[in-house]
């Protein structure tokens, strides 16, 4: 059973490429799922996958690209019921 969960990040996170290093990332990693800005100048990613790349992509997630700057990273399990069939920037 695949793990679905979403993380905010927030920082120096919009306007530096975050979005698309995530996205690399979490193809890499062979995750699906979503990332996209929040109007609140942070940004929520939301990844399902098994424990293993779910762990890889939270170490990732707490420095980001060099471009950003991570203040705080805050992580809950994902309630939500969308299918994914791949990893997009929305």
């Amino acid at each position: 059973m695949p793990i679905r969960q979403q993380f905010n990040v927030y920082g120096r996170v919009q306007g530096v490429g975050f979005r698309y290093f995530t996205w690399r990332k979490a193809c890499e990693l062979g995750l699906t799922g979503t990332v996209r800005n929040l109007s609140d100048g942070s940004v929520i990613v939301i990844a399902e996958g098994d424990a293993s790349q779910i762990t890889a992509l939270r170490q990732w997630l707490h420095h980001g690209p060099r471009s950003a700057r991570v203040d705080e990273l805050l992580e809950q399990p994902y309630q939500g019921q969308t299918p994914f069939s791949g990893f997009e920037i929305t």
